[in-house]
């Protein structure tokens, strides 16, 4: 079983998600429709339902919203926040998105690196938009920007 999977069971075994009989389906479902990659690269994708702001949003599919890894956009309460939100959902808003897992944060979201069907790398996109930044203390200047 992958982090990913064990991170939704152990949802379903508290009963932190939605409702436990939803969780264990859905995280069977997962752990089928998974395949890793390379030996420690964990993917999912699915198509863009919400932007919540410039760096979170949701795919259909999967449960919890996704953080994009090494970019950092300001708030939508914030100084350019509407704009990172607006330049966010132009570029991924409806589109099928794939993802690699990185972390899981604080707030229970799963962390990735995430790309257009292009292969375009949505945080690079974000940060050359000059709407985010890089999120050096995670990135550790993979988009040489730090």
């Amino acid at each position: 079983m992958n982090r990913l999977s064990r991170y939704m069971a152990d949802l379903a075994d508290t009963g932190v998600s939605r409702g436990v009989t939803f969780a264990a389906v859905w995280t069977m479902c997962l752990a089928a429709a998974l395949a890793p990659t390379a030996a420690n690269a964990e993917e999912f994708s699915g198509t863009v339902t919400r932007v919540t702001d410039g760096d979170t949003f949701h795919l259909s599919g999967v449960g919890p919203s996704i953080r994009v890894w090494g970019l950092d956009a300001p708030e939508r309460d914030e100084r350019g926040g509407s704009a990172a939100t607006k330049a966010m959902r132009g570029l991924i808003d409806g589109q099928p998105l794939t993802c690699v897992l990185i972390d899981i944060d604080r707030y229970q979201r799963l962390v990735g690196q995430c790309f257009l069907p292009n292969g375009q790398d949505i945080a690079e996109a974000m940060i050359s938009m000059g709407v985010a930044t890089e999120y050096c203390r995670y990135s550790r200047g993979f988009y040489g920007n730090c």
